[in-house]
Formats: structure tokens, C-alpha cells, sequence
């Protein structure tokens, strides 16, 4: 298994070396330029002589492949990911102070998802064709075809018309005051949560009918073994590396979803940054967010299959 997850690692060079050239460049492509930005707000005349001293200060004055390399360069050599064209800040500087609410937010989302969609998957299963059953398929029908970012801005306009209550949108962080983050993080999780539920609690339902059809559970029934025993110690582990593997696929949308729910409820995490950034055309910022971004998505599907040795002892990493 280690041999197997330092090929693994090894394996990201290339993959993120690829992602963080199409970024760099697609983010260059945006329309619009970070120059004309600066010179209009500033108010100074985008005369050609301006437009160069300002290009040469920020470091835009030579061919996008040589900053490609240069910044390629500060990654390796140097541990940096730039600075900020407009706060002229350290881009890891930022992203330090946001990512850990973004990853709050997404765990919290995964945990609401989980404790969704594994027992009612379950359930259905194994109370086939039963009104429990209909109901479990309707609601992940539901949260299909529901748009999270519908639900989110419901959850902001509706309460605040009918009730006089809204969102806290005053950032707590957890460790000033757990509660209060709490409850200004548990509405966007729960939504989340609940769209990101509706596919894995699916998947949960079709493997474990699978499952319970197999002859060795079948046998255990016939031993006359109980119900919870024969279900989780026989069927469930069997049923949850299909899960499990999809949970992996899911969480760029997780993260996806995150930037979407920070929006609307005013959360000051990466997602935010994000699209701050993307408007004002900040190009460290939006290539270092999505460098680690990309770092969290693979060592996440790391994760995920170093853990089918632990649900299947039949599984070998070689």
C-alpha cells in the first residue's frame, strides 16, 4: 500500500503541472484586462507609457510562458504562489485565512450528505417496495431536480418576508464562537448537503439490493442471524465501495457547490475570494485557488482508494 500511494503522489506532478497551465492561460482569456481595470479606477490616462510602468510593476510585461515558468519557479523554489495584484498580499497569505471555512463548509456539507443518504439508502433497500421506499426515491428525485443555489436563495428571501429572520451574514469564526458558526454555517451545509445526498443515497439503495441477493447473505438469513447483524456486518461493507468511490466524484462538486452557497450567504471562504477575484481578472489569486483546489480533489480520491483495502479485504495495491 505505500508503494502504491507514493506512485500515486508522484502522479500529481504531471496532472496538476497540466491543470495549472489550462488555468493560467484560460484565466487569461477572460475578456476584459487587469490593466484597463487599475487605470479606470485609478482615474489615470491610459496613455501607453501609464500602461507600461504599470504592466513592468506587476510583472505582465513579458510573454504569458515566461510567467508561466516564473511562477512555476516561485512554486518549486521558493514555496510561493505570488502576490495579489491589487492588495499585493502573498497569495498563500490569503488563501490560508479562507480555506479552512471553505473546508468547513464542505465537511459539514459531507456529513449532512452521509447521514442522509446512508440510512435512508438502506432503509429502502431493505424495505423494498415499501411506502418507506417510495418516499426515500421521491425525495432524491426532489433534490435532483432542485437547484441548490434555488433552495439557498429561498432559504435568504422567504424567512426574512414571512418571520423577520435571515441569515447571519456577520462571519463568526468556530474557534470565537462554535455555536454561532454553527448556526450561520448549518443552513448553507444542509442544503448542500441534502442536493449532494440525492445520487449517493441512490447508489446506497442499489447496491445493498444487489448485496442482500448474494448467496453468502442469503445463508446468513437462513442461519437466522439478526436483522441489524446480517446488514451491516455482511451487506453494508460489501455495498459501500461503489459509495464510496462515488462520494470521491463528488467532491468537485462539493467544492463547486461551496463557492455557490458562500455567494449567497455571505460566507468569506475561498469561494468568495474566488469570484472576487475572477471579476477584478487577479490571476494569482485565481491560479493559486485552483492549484490547491486541485491538490484537496486528488488527495481526496487518494483517500478514497486507499480505503477499499479497508472495506474489502480482497483488494491489493500493487
Amino acid at each position: 500500500m505505500r508503494a502504491y500511494a507514493i506512485r500515486r503522489l508522484l502522479a500529481l506532478i504531471p496532472t496538476l503541472l497540466f491543470a495549472s497551465l489550462i488555468v493560467f492561460i484560460t484565466v487569461r482569456l477572460i475578456p476584459g484586462d487587469v490593466i484597463d481595470l487599475m487605470l479606470s479606477q485609478n482615474d489615470i490616462s491610459a496613455d501607453k507609457k501609464s500602461r507600461a510602468q504599470l504592466e513592468a510593476a506587476l510583472g505582465l510585461d513579458t510573454p504569458v510562458h515566461w510567467q508561466y515558468l516564473r511562477w512555476v519557479g516561485a512554486i518549486l523554489f521558493e514555496g510561493s504562489l505570488g502576490r495579489s495584484l491589487w492588495q499585493n498580499t502573498p497569495v498563500t497569505e490569503l488563501i490560508a485565512q479562507r480555506m479552512p471555512i471553505t473546508f468547513e463548509l464542505g465537511f459539514l456539507a459531507l456529513l449532512v450528505a452521509l447521514c442522509v443518504a446512508l440510512p435512508v439508502g438502506i432503509w429502502a433497500a431493505i424495505r423494498q417496495d415499501t411506502m418507506g421506499d417510495y418516499l426515500g426515491r421521491s425525495f432524491s428525485i426532489l433534490m435532483l431536480a432542485v437547484p441548490s443555489f434555488w433552495m439557498g436563495t429561498l432559504v435568504m428571501v422567504f424567512p426574512s418576508i414571512w418571520w423577520g429572520w435571515s441569515p447571519d451574514i456577520q462571519f463568526v469564526a468556530f474557534h470565537v464562537d462554535p455555536l454561532r458558526n454553527l448556526g450561520q454555517m448549518m443552513p448553507p451545509a444542509i442544503i448542500l448537503g441534502c442536493a449532494l445526498s440525492a445520487v449517493t443515497m441512490r447508489m446506497t439503495r442499489t447496491m445493498m439490493l444487489e448485496v442482500l441477493r448474494q448467496d453468502y447473505v442469503r445463508t446468513a438469513w437462513a442461519k437466522g442471524l439478526n436483522e441489524r447483524l446480517v446488514v451491516i456486518r455482511h451487506a453494508l461493507r460489501n455495498a459501500l465501495i461503489p459509495v464510496v468511490t462515488l462520494i470521491g466524484l463528488q467532491a468537485p462538486i462539493l467544492i463547486g457547490g461551496a463557492v455557490i452557497m458562500e455567494q449567497i450567504f455571505v460566507i468569506p471562504g475561498t469561494g468568495l475570494m474566488l469570484l472576487d477575484a475572477v471579476s477584478q481578472r487577479d490571476y494569482p489569486i485565481v491560479t493559486g485557488v485552483f492549484l490547491i483546489v486541485g491538490v484537496a480533489v486528488q488527495l481526496i480520491n487518494l483517500i478514497v482508494d486507499l480505503s477499499y483495502g479497508f472495506l474489502d479485504p480482497k483488494v491489493r495495491y500493487r
